[in-house]
């Protein structure tokens, strides 16, 4: 058993878990020193510079015209729209905290799958959805003293926009594996992110070496390093297994959270950040209950409505 959990896949499938974790609260150091415009541009670039030079060795195959405005709105809101809404939301938001907020971006595609791509909405998908979007008012009224804080509501709209980019690669990864989407998706989100250049270069000159690591960090680890191993893991295992790992997250955030930054998340965040989960894991168990047993590997290397950062 100890010889199989420390495979390479399941070392793979621990390490996105760890990367993706960090991730929210290496954004809180990066906001500091360079703000959100230039963390996101140099974040967005780092990615897209370190997966294009992986590209030729991992096999990655240039896009098909035709799937080019996919491609588009995968980049405009996965990518350029996701980068600034979270690191907007997180200069007033713990990062513990938006990572359970993040967690609830598979309702929004499973939703959208449901209106626009003809997937079944069922009863577990309704009252998952009503369950997870529950927990994260409640962690969006925990943030605030009177009532919903605007920071919390920008990282749920940052949750939509993941949500969407989930939606809108579904039909890409039937044509190609996870790596390549992700690829396409970062280039057409940095492209996105031209205008923020000006604002960049002026944060850059002035900032900390701590805020230019942790940009460093963030571009070639979390979302780079992770979409490589992750697309490495759930090729080699179980959907299920894969999917389910999905959910520390949240949990390893908190933790990371709390040796790297000190924040010690408030106890009804907790608890809403626990409840959106349980809804999450009701809609994952339907998909999972209903997923064909003859789906190809290009269907597997992708996230499938996963939150990561």
């Amino acid at each position: 058993m100890s010889a199989r959990v420390a495979s390479p896949r399941f070392l793979a499938l621990a390490g996105t878990v760890v990367l993706w974790a960090s991730a929210f609260p290496a954004i809180r150091v990066g906001i500091d020193g360079l703000g959100v415009a230039a963390l996101s541009f140099l974040r967005l670039l780092i990615a897209a510079v370190a997966l294009l030079a992986v590209a030729p060795f991992a096999k990655v195959r240039l896009p098909r015209r035709g799937d080019l405005p996919l491609i588009t709105l995968c980049g405009a809101t996965g990518m350029t729209a996701y980068q600034v809404l979270l690191n907007w939301g997180e200069v007033h938001v713990e990062a513990g905290t938006a990572s359970l907020l993040i967690a609830i971006a598979p309702v929004f595609s499973v939703l959208l799958g449901s209106l626009f791509l003809g997937e079944r909405l069922t009863r577990n998908i309704v009252v998952g959805s009503v369950v997870a979007l529950a927990g994260a008012a409640v962690v969006s009224l925990a943030e605030g003293s009177s009532g919903f804080s605007v920071p919390a509501l920008v990282i749920l709209a940052a949750a939509v926009v993941q949500g969407v980019y989930h939606f809108a690669s579904k039909p890409l990864l039937r044509h190609y594996i996870g790596l390549e989407v992700a690829t396409y998706a970062m280039v057409a989100g940095t492209v996105f992110a031209l205008p923020l250049i000006p604002a960049t270069w002026h944060a850059t000159v002035h900032a900390p070496v701590a805020a230019l690591a942790s940009a460093a960090y963030l571009g070639l680890l979390p979302s780079a390093l992770g979409f490589v191993i992750w697309a490495y893991a759930v090729a080699r295992l179980p959907l299920a297994v894969s999917t389910a790992a999905l959910y520390l997250v949240p949990p390893v955030a908190l933790i990371v959270s709390f040796v790297w930054l000190a924040e010690v998340p408030r106890p009804i965040a907790l608890a809403g950040g626990a409840i959106s989960v349980a809804g999450v894991i009701l809609i994952s168990r339907h998909q999972r209950n209903h997923h064909p047993t003859n789906v190809p590997v290009v269907d597997a290397s992708e996230p499938q409505g996963a939150a990561c950062a």
